[in-house]
């Protein structure tokens, strides 16, 4: 998991290992961002690695969104163990 100083913007208790598109996407639908996804989307700098991208409504700001769609995925996970 990335530190803060790499990247990392969501609190550790939150945060979840490698989020996979489809578990943004439900999370997203579920707090009711209706998401928009292009899974074939990469990165100019590693253009080989598609991993996509999930599109929402700005209903609050980036870092408070953030914080409920890793809520919701740390839930969703626990909930299939």
């Amino acid at each position: 998991m990335k530190t803060r100083k790499e990247g990392r913007r969501v609190p550790k208790k939150i945060a979840v290992e490698s989020p996979k598109l489809q578990e943004i996407e439900e999370a997203a639908k579920i707090l009711g961002l209706t998401p928009t996804t292009n899974p074939n989307a990469a990165y100019p700098r590693a253009g080989w690695d598609r991993k996509g991208y999930v599109l929402i409504d700005k209903k609050s700001s980036k870092l408070t969104n953030l914080k409920k769609i890793a809520e919701k995925i740390h839930e969703l996970r626990k909930s299939k163990i």
